[in-house]
């Protein structure tokens, strides 16, 4: 009769141990017990509701920027501020047609910066706090004095 040897108990003993550690490791941690508390208030809490933004009050601020010769002007920088403030809150460049289109909020006044190097930066000013909620610009770049460069 052939008697088992201790090592091979041990080892399967301790390949037991480690597959219920395991098993109950991938569980998670036990949910906490909770006691009943007479001061503790029965309505579940409350999270702050994030509201979601939506674009249906904005202000479509597009239009077409040109070259001194009447051609579009791909690649031209356009900021857009508040007015009265030194910085930027949006900027894009016009696509290849020399379109541009920006959303801004509703409710103030906003300068419009045109710039690209060799033409003249151009500044207009939009009234976005009533009347209709979008407005179409039409700018015509004229060279700086020297020409390009």
């Amino acid at each position: 009769m052939h008697r088992p040897q201790w090592s091979v108990i041990l080892c399967t003993a301790a390949l037991a141990i480690l597959f219920f550690a395991i098993s109950v490791w991938s569980q998670g941690p036990p949910p906490p017990a909770s006691a009943p508390d007479s001061t503790a208030s029965t309505a579940p809490p409350t999270k702050p509701v994030k509201k979601k933004y939506s674009h249906a009050n904005d202000y479509l601020v597009r239009g077409t920027v040109f070259t001194e010769k009447a051609l579009s002007f791909p690649g031209v920088q356009l900021c857009i501020r508040k007015a009265g403030e030194k910085k930027f809150r949006w900027e894009t460049y016009t696509n290849s047609r020399g379109e541009f289109a920006v959303r801004v909020p509703q409710g103030s006044d906003y300068e419009v910066v045109v710039r690209t190097k060799g033409y003249v930066d151009q500044i207009r000013t939009i009234d976005a706090k009533s009347g209709a909620n979008e407005e179409t610009m039409v700018f015509r770049m004229q060279l700086t004095t020297g020409g390009r460069g």
